[in-house]
């Protein structure tokens, strides 16, 4: 039974829809009233149906109070490293302390291309998915004396100036499946975030915690230092996600809605049932 030693948390993914940009932004003002210790929103900036997510995450922190923010997750083809990095720091100072960075390597390439950006490989995205996050925490790391300095075969960063630095220790959570991504959960990132509609059965998520367990014993880390978050496309029993939370270690749940009763139904109900039955669980030593 693992335990990662994480809280349980729940939020809301939301759809920034751009056929209804207030009703989005009241959906989150919702969230947060209910209860979310989380909001995200997805990120697609080749769909025009969407709002642009930096905008929208700026603009929903300036009418919320205490919810953590996170896109869910940001293409880094289309998001330049040290840029995004600023971004999420500027965002997170202005916020006080309330933005999390979800990345992903990319996956719609012709939608990608087709607003500039580049076309790469299975391979190839993990390996600029891997040097922008250390890009991005050279950016952050203003401890540091001299400029960022970084030659990578994707991203090459010559004497950039560091900062600035965000008002808290910032996660950067990663969307991923297949192993090489999962090991790079592992050695690199804070937050391992699928999607359970995307995954063949729950019990693939025993498989993708060993290899992030093993991943990061070998980078010297511990399997705690990794979170494990989910996207449940639509509400699930209170049981079923308490046996995700004891089976998998599952820290964080995440539900695509956008419809106020659901809302409030898993944030008001679902969410203290887990937490009870969790409890137990783990109180009685079963």
């Amino acid at each position: 039974m693992p335990d990662y030693g994480h809280d349980l948390r729940f939020g809301i993914n939301l759809i920034p829809s751009s056929q209804a940009p207030e009703a989005t932004v009241a959906l989150a003002q919702l969230s947060e009233r209910a209860g979310a210790d989380l909001i995200t929103f997805q990120d697609h900036p080749y769909q025009p149906a969407f709002l642009d997510t930096w905008t929208l995450l700026s603009y929903v922190a300036a009418r919320t109070d205490s919810v953590t923010l996170s896109g869910n997750v940001h293409p880094l083809p289309l998001r330049p490293p040290a840029l995004l990095a600023r971004s999420a720091a500027s965002l997170d100072l202005l916020s006080g302390g309330r933005f999390e960075l979800a990345l992903g390597a990319g996956g719609f390439w012709d939608a990608i291309t087709a607003l500039g950006g580049p076309r790469r490989s299975p391979g190839e995205a993990v390996e600029a998915l891997d040097e922008g996050i250390r890009i991005i925490r050279d950016t952050w790391d203003t401890e540091t004396r001299g400029g960022i300095r970084f030659e990578g075969q994707h991203y090459q960063v010559r004497g950039a100036k560091r900062g600035p630095r965000p008002a808290h220790d910032m996660q950067i959570w990663l969307g991923a499946y297949k192993a090489r991504m999962l090991r790079l959960v592992g050695r690199a990132a804070d937050g391992w975030l699928p999607s359970l509609p995307y995954l063949d059965s729950p019990a693939v998520l025993a498989d993708g915690n060993a290899v992030i367990d093993e991943a990061a014993v070998a980078a010297g880390r511990a399997p705690g230092d990794v979170r494990r978050l989910l996207n449940l496309g639509e509400e699930h029993p209170a049981d079923q996600l308490a046996e995700f939370a004891l089976t998998y270690g599952t820290g964080t749940f995440l539900i695509m809605t956008s419809e106020p009763r659901e809302i409030e139904r898993f944030l008001g109900e679902v969410a203290p049932a887990v937490r009870e039955l969790v409890a137990e669980s783990r109180g009685s030593g079963a």
